[in-house]
């Protein structure tokens, strides 16, 4: 650490000393190892940029990071990964600051705003039907899948994490424990009504024996014999149906079916702290972009622009 404080140089050895820094602000941080990974090569990049526009660390003031901030935006980087690459260098500089090695020249940059939409959209209640009928004549392994993702809300990362064991029995009622994104174990559940379960449980049945350490949903893939289906073979399975059933766009994907299943709740007299609870999001802004759809929906069931057919 000492050496990493010295004066040196320039050229190498300033980068050297610079990255030295970002070895030693990595090992401060109390977080995941995956968010080191993250932390490390997010600074790395922040580092290139400063040493392609000719700048040390020492040199870089505020106006730089703003500049390194619209580039990004520039380069058409989205809003939410822009926002990710500007935490990391605000957590650098806070505690360079803290260390009286640099001011905290990053304090205060906000991050991009993104717009309140969706991004992939929501199956109407029509559609939403006729999808799980088209899977009712598929695989029963398919037809699982998808009804839970519907009802449930899951991501695909949760449904391919998902063990036979997973299911449980809370308070009389029949639950998945799902082990989330960015999560370190399962500690959440969704709850499985019976219209939920039951696709599963004739899915398990035609499997046989089980085990509680199996997948709950198994690759078909012979180079995956018994392993667990992947995100990528889940997305894939949910954009065939979709495309079966003429939503062919690119916003409609596997993510819209937890668009759906918030957006069925609310559809159905349910708040959005039931939906909040059933989507598991830590921050009830996140679920308040849900009303986007359903204030769509009434504005286009009921245009106003349509009184005016009664006067004119």
């Amino acid at each position: 650490m000492e050496a990493a404080l010295q004066t040196i140089g320039t050229g190498g050895a300033v980068i050297v000393k610079e990255l030295s820094l970002v070895e030693s602000f990595i090992r401060s941080q109390d977080v995941k190892e995956s968010s080191r990974h993250l932390y490390e090569r997010t600074l790395k990049l922040f580092l290139k940029w400063a040493k392609d526009t000719g700048l040390s660390m020492a040199e870089i003031t505020r106006a730089e990071v703003l500049r390194y901030k619209d580039g990004l935006l520039a380069d058409g980087k989205s809003p939410l990964t822009v926002g990710g690459y500007l935490t990391v260098v605000r957590k650098f500089y806070e505690w360079a600051e803290g260390l009286k090695l640099y001011p905290n020249i990053a304090k205060g940059i906000k991050t991009p705003r993104r717009k309140q939409q969706f991004q992939k959209q929501p199956l109407t209640e029509d559609k939403g039907r006729e999808l799980l009928e088209y899977f009712r004549g598929a695989a029963l392994r398919d037809f699982a899948l998808v009804n839970l993702l519907i009802r449930c809300g899951l991501r695909t990362i949760e449904a391919s994490r998902a063990l036979v064991g997973d299911i449980d029995i809370r308070g009389g009622r029949r639950v998945l424990w799902v082990h989330g994104k960015g999560r370190d174990s399962k500690d959440a559940f969704v709850v499985l009504t019976d219209k939920a379960y039951e696709p599963i449980r004739a899915y398990l049945e035609s499997r046989g024996a089980v085990k509680a350490d199996e997948p709950l949903f198994l690759s078909g893939c012979n180079r995956n014999i018994a392993g667990r289906l992947s995100t990528r073979a889940i997305s894939r399975i949910c954009k065939d149906g979709l495309k079966a059933i003429g939503l062919d766009e690119k916003t409609f994907t596997a993510h819209s079916l937890r668009h759906t299943t918030a957006v069925n709740i609310l559809r159905a007299g349910g708040n959005l702290g039931d939906a909040q609870g059933v989507l598991r999001h830590a921050n009830p802004a996140t679920t308040q972009i849900y009303t986007a759809t359903m204030n769509e929906e009434l504005r286009l069931r009921n245009p106003a622009e349509a009184l005016i057919d009664a006067v004119l």
